[in-house]
């Protein structure tokens, strides 16, 4: 089969042929008809990523696939059945072998592609502003990376949640697919001075972050009293140090979320918000965004699009 692979850190990923695995105990294997890119992805080729494997190992933390065989004591998924997972690897290939307790099954309505992209992104936010922040309706909530894969989400659900949701990317065209995942206000991160132009609209609080840097020190600076930053990332490249006396005079809380870490500690939590979250899809409330659509051959190109920044909302790999 073909698969995206990482051989060593020296070198990039690149399409080779390899023997096709066979599912062991509590695994099935699956035929893999859509795999999600994520900005993590970009990191565990580099080795940089906090849950990255010892080379060598196909990348894709997330796919929708048909199960095609089933390992050692598993019963089901029953072979036939689409289901999602997040494996953490894997995914970009025609054929994968993943934990049955982690697959789930895809309502008949949503396509391959939403599927294979929605748990990280929508998961992501929906627990970071539910269980972190504590997010209320009426709370004004301010996305940084907004247009990106998860940030778009945050938009989408926070909006949901009652927030006023304020949302922060680069050109108008991105901006534009903020506002159609609900955003009520916009700004330009190439455009003017970001913390003045958050006070001007009176301040927020809470901030959903997966920039870091100068983004984050002017969502700081523009925090109410008593409220909270969520951390989910640095896609700027800088990790920031807020400065603690800040955070004491006004009361900020500063949280970290790393989504994928709740499977060791805590699958559960992710079960149910997962769960929640495909009710919404069902019912109409939540439109997932898919960018770009590229077969495998392209996977490297998908990479790029992240890597540039020219993507919104998910960049799918279709093996």
């Amino acid at each position: 089969m073909k698969a995206f692979r990482l051989e060593t850190f020296d070198s990039p990923p690149a399409l080779e042929d390899i023997e096709a695995p066979t599912p062991g105990p509590g695994e099935v294997a699956l035929r893999i008809h859509a795999c999600g890119l994520n900005f993590a992805d970009m990191l565990m080729a580099k080795g940089t990523y906090q849950d990255t494997p010892a080379p060598p190992f196909t990348l894709g933390m997330e796919v929708c696939g048909t199960v095609t065989a089933l390992g050692c004591g598993v019963e089901s998924p029953p072979v036939g059945a689409r289901v999602a997972v997040f494996g953490g690897q894997g995914g970009l290939a025609q054929v994968g072998v993943f934990p049955a307790a982690l697959c789930r099954p895809v309502p008949k309505e949503m396509p391959d592609t939403v599927a294979a992209g929605f748990q990280v992104a929508y998961g992501t936010s929906h627990l970071a502003l539910t269980r972190r922040a504590r997010l209320q309706p009426g709370e004004t909530l301010l996305v940084l990376g907004a247009s990106g894969g998860v940030g778009l989400t945050a938009v989408e659900i926070g909006a949901a949640l009652g927030a006023r949701v304020i949302a922060v990317a680069r050109g108008a065209e991105k901006l534009e697919v903020a506002r159609a995942a609900g955003a009520h206000d916009l700004i330009d991160s190439a455009e003017g001075d970001l913390k003045a132009r958050l006070k001007a609209l009176g301040g927020v609080d809470v901030v959903y972050d997966p920039v870091g840097g100068d983004a984050f020190t002017a969502a700081l600076s523009a925090c109410n009293r008593e409220a909270r930053i969520v951390v989910i990332g640095f896609a700027s490249g800088t990790v920031p140090k807020p400065p603690a006396n800040v955070l004491l005079v006004k009361n900020i809380d500063v949280l970290g979320f790393y989504w994928g870490g709740y499977l060791k500690f805590a699958p559960e939590v992710l079960t149910d918000s997962l769960a929640e979250l495909m009710d919404w899809y069902a019912q109409g409330r939540l439109s997932p965004h898919v960018s770009h659509t590229l077969p495998l051959v392209r996977a490297d190109e998908g990479l790029a699009l992240l890597a540039e920044r020219r993507a919104t909302g998910k960049v799918v790999i279709t093996p």
